[in-house]
């Protein structure tokens, strides 16, 4: 059996705490890189940030009473948690990445694979930006 240094995934506890906010040990950067920056993580932060949502708002669905009322008191509460998942996902993702040691600009790898041929059609067409590269990140 392995210990925990030396796993590459994290196990059921471990990425409970990693979802919210604990770090992880170096072994699993990598793991946390692909998470955190591979495709489908904006997806994925937003699913983390609403289940516990969802969970305080079950209550309110066992006490009988008509559909829109149950869709009048959840509702109100649940799309803000909507709402600020997707705003600050990129700020979260780049808080995690710098939490575990790995470089925050890996949250924008996958904008950036996906449009380079726009970059490099402008470069083509207008030469090389010019200024410090925070200037015109993506």
């Amino acid at each position: 059996m392995t210990d925990g240094s030396t796993r590459t995934r994290p196990n059921l506890l471990q990425y409970v705490g990693y979802c919210y906010g604990k770090r992880l040990p170096s072994s699993m950067r990598q793991w946390v890189a692909d998470d955190l920056a591979g495709p489908g993580a904006t997806v994925r932060m937003m699913v983390r940030v609403f289940i516990p949502a969802v969970l305080i708002m079950l209550p309110f669905w066992i006490i009988p009473m008509s559909l829109y009322l149950h869709l009048s008191t959840t509702l109100p509460i649940l799309i803000p948690f909507v709402f600020f998942s997707h705003a600050l996902n990129k700020v979260w993702r780049r808080h995690m990445l710098r939490k575990h040691g790995l470089d925050p600009s890996l949250v924008d790898y996958e904008a950036r694979r996906r449009n380079a041929h726009v970059h490099d059609a402008y470069i083509e067409k207008y030469g090389p930006r010019s200024g410090p590269p925070s200037s015109h990140d993506v």
